[in-house]
């Protein structure tokens, strides 16, 4: 790619600090220059009201998504509405909104994964309300939904409902006009929702995957469990981006270990840039821009090299600089 023909994006990121104690840091909100290769942290996400059991359950911001001049970003049980200045201008909360990872706009519909759940969330960006969800299931090879109402009792974890159990941890949702393809850890593909909530495989996958979603001819998803950014073509040809690793000198709080609460090379975050480069995050803090076409890693910009710092969230920037 001729380098004239190429503008350095500006992201906006959320991360997340797993294992963190209270009064530490939780992460926050980054816009990411590689132009300039900076990053401004615009929002510390340090507050005392949260649930410190689990790992990295309620700690932290999530999923971005804009709609008409506002940033809406996902905290685990809370949907929050920025401006652009970054300040909180209201947040929504449902019943069965739990452990929220990625959302995503389409139109006027915001659609949120509630993990916990093994749901999907619709939230109306216009009238700014949930109106609807779907629990989806796996029996074996076969793949259901249920739909309810977001509002009711009926839900997991509702009155009337099924406990939350979170069996698939659901990690990502995309939209087009083909409906809605959904995907987590341990759904083992992509699962696709169509007209009148009909629930089907749409693709299979391994277990273990973040951000996966159709892309081209294929799929193009985080390997988390490879520590790779990996795109599949119909036709099966693979391209394959490890993610960047650092001298474990460098890393700190590394005496956590790869299995207790954190690792290095954690790949979770994905945005697409255009119809060939896409930006990919990983732990400690690090977001790099690939070539899809040259199969290669372009650049990187990292802002922590706490081993608990992990990037969750990553989109385009769409507007100027913060007011």
């Amino acid at each position: 790619m001729p380098e004239t023909h190429f503008k350095p994006p500006r992201l906006i990121a959320t991360s997340v600090v797993r294992g963190a104690r209270q009064g530490d840091s939780h992460g926050g909100i980054y816009l990411v220059d590689f132009a300039e290769q900076e990053v401004q942290q615009v929002v510390d996400w340090n507050t005392s009201d949260i649930d410190f059991q689990g790992r990295g359950w309620d700690r932290g911001l999530r999923g971005i998504a804009f709609f008409a001049g506002e940033i809406y970003i996902a905290a685990s049980d809370e949907l929050f509405v920025y401006d652009q200045s970054f300040r909180i201008q209201r947040s929504f909360r449902s019943t069965y909104l739990k452990h929220c990872h990625e959302i995503y706009q389409l139109n006027n519909h915001l659609y949120l994964t509630s993990t916990a759940c093994d749901s999907i969330l619709a939230f109306d960006l216009e009238r700014q309300a949930f109106f609807w969800a779907l629990h989806i299931a796996l029996d074996g090879d076969e793949v259901g939904g249920t739909a309810y109402d977001p509002t009711g009792i009926n839900g997991p974890g509702g009155a009337n409902g099924p406990p939350p159990q979170n069996l698939l941890h659901l990690n990502n949702v995309h939209a087009d006009r083909r409906g809605l393809f959904v995907s987590g850890m341990r759904t083992r593909g992509i699962v696709h929702v169509g007209n009148g909530n009909v629930v089907q495989k749409f693709v299979d996958m391994p277990m273990g995957m973040h951000n996966a979603r159709p892309y081209r001819d294929g799929v193009l998803f985080n390997d988390t469990a490879a520590d790779l950014v990996r795109y599949v073509g119909r036709d099966g040809t693979q391209k394959v981006f490890p993610v960047p690793k650092y001298d474990p000198a460098e890393i700190e709080h590394s005496e956590l270990g790869d299995e207790e609460l954190a690792r290095q090379g954690f790949a979770r975050g994905l945005c697409l840039i255009d119809d060939r480069l896409f930006a990919a995050g990983s732990s400690p803090s690090t977001i790099s821009l690939y070539d899809l076409g040259s199969g290669s890693r372009i650049a990187q910009v990292n802002f922590s090299m706490d081993i608990r710092n992990a990037i969750h969230g990553l989109e385009v920037w769409p507007f100027g600089n913060p007011g």
